[in-house]
């Protein structure tokens, strides 16, 4: 009888991922995993992962960026140019005496405003006055010595002319010796004045009109007219210019504009950020330096209120021009890509736009622009670098919505 064998077929292989897990309590375990389902976990985690992400970009863009923000406002804008200067007197005396002797009083206060003729000191002069009356002594016996010699002269003369009784040259010596003593009688007279000047010298009057600085010769010492330090410098303080330098290239722009008529100058305080006071320009100097390629012109100012002191380093701007009803918004709100200017315009649902502006001149924390934007616009003036085209913003406490920001005025200078 013919016996048969029943083989089973191979079953299908089946992949398995174990997992090795240590338990100090009991003996190693091992789990398996068939790879399959492996795969569907890992599928399922990443479209939860892949959803939370997108969730969370999308929260990201609606989220409002804080931002500092102003209006573009219409309004003239000053042209300007910036120059640094030095504060210099019309003029500035060293007052030193011009006789010897003792400093006998001094008739100012330290720092006072004193006129052009006032007394300022005065030197002993009794020494002058003495020698005034030995001049005038001199003088007296001269003139009577003069007299004498004049009459005599006549009557030679006289002798000459009737009898013949004296001869020619005695006349003419005679004529000489009263001459002589003519002479006399002026080098007298001469000598008179010069005491009398040197009297004067000793009343030190002020030669101007200005500030008295501080003293530098006390009472009861010895002056001399060679001395090299003075008694005391006066400064004029009113009016007062102002020497500053400008580029070169800006001369000719300066030169043209003052045949115009005369052109503003506002000194600034040295930190560019005060206004000090106003004045006009006076003149450009005659030659440019070499070393430096500019050109120095003098401003003067009235300085009533002794603002400006000489030596002092200010900040001029020369007002060139003013541009009338100029769409103007702050220079921080400026920004610079590849295709140009633009700004960031703040939409009345408080998304921003980029908007292409064209910028006609910049003047300090201003910029007045020729087109791209209208008044009463709201712009970004700081926070952009977190911005694009439909960012949500809202405004932070470093902005405002009612004209210039913070710092600014109409005038497109800082506000002194």
């Amino acid at each position: 009888m013919l016996k048969t064998k029943t083989i089973s077929a191979p079953s299908k292989p089946r992949l398995y991922w174990n997992l090795g897990l240590s338990n100090q309590a009991g003996p190693r375990k091992r789990f398996a995993i068939p790879a399959a389902g492996l795969l569907v976990l890992l599928t399922l985690l990443s479209v939860g992962c892949s959803g939370a992400s997108k969730s969370d970009v999308h929260a990201a863009t609606d989220r409002a960026i804080s931002v500092a923000v102003a209006q573009a406002v219409q309004q003239d804008m000053p042209v300007y140019l910036s120059g640094l200067g030095s504060v210099t007197p019309l003029n500035s005396v060293n007052v030193k005496s011009r006789v010897d002797g003792q400093l006998a009083e001094v008739a100012y206060k330290e720092g006072q405003h004193v006129n052009q003729g006032d007394l300022l000191a005065v030197i002993d002069p009794r020494p002058f006055e003495v020698a005034l009356s030995q001049a005038q002594a001199q003088l007296f016996r001269d003139q009577a010595s003069l007299r004498d010699a004049q009459l005599n002269y006549e009557r030679f003369k006289d002798l000459l002319d009737k009898s013949g009784a004296m001869s020619q040259q005695q006349v003419d010596t005679q004529k000489a010796s009263a001459d002589e003593l003519e002479g006399a009688v002026r080098a007298d007279q001469a000598t008179i004045d010069n005491a009398k000047l040197n009297i004067t010298y000793c009343h030190i009057t002020s030669p101007i009109s200005g500030r008295v600085g501080l003293r530098l010769v006390d009472p009861g010492n010895i002056v001399h007219a060679t001395d090299a330090n003075p008694l005391v410098v006066i400064t004029q303080l009113q009016p007062i210019t102002v020497i500053f330098t400008l580029p070169e290239d800006q001369l000719h722009t300066v030169s043209t504009h003052m045949k115009n008529g005369t052109l503003e100058a506002d000194a600034y305080s040295r930190d560019d950020q005060t206004k000090i006071t106003t004045g006009k320009l006076l003149t450009i100097d005659n030659q440019i330096d070499q070393t430096t390629g500019t050109g120095r012109l003098k401003a003067v100012f009235d300085n009533q209120g002794d603002f400006l002191w000489p030596n002092q380093f200010v900040n001029i701007r020369l007002l060139l021009d003013v541009r009338k009803n100029s769409i103007v918004v702050p220079t921080a709100a400026i920004q610079r890509g590849q295709q140009g200017s633009f700004v960031f315009v703040v939409k009345p649902d408080k998304t921003v736009e980029v908007r292409p502006v064209t910028v006609a001149i910049q003047q300090n924390n201003l910029a007045a622009l020729s087109n791209g934007l209208a008044v009463n616009e709201t712009v970004v003036t700081d926070g952009q670098d977190k911005l694009q085209a439909g960012s949500h913003v809202e405004f932070g406490a470093g902005g405002s919505r009612n004209g210039a920001p913070k710092g600014q005025h109409s005038g497109g200078t800082p506000q002194s």
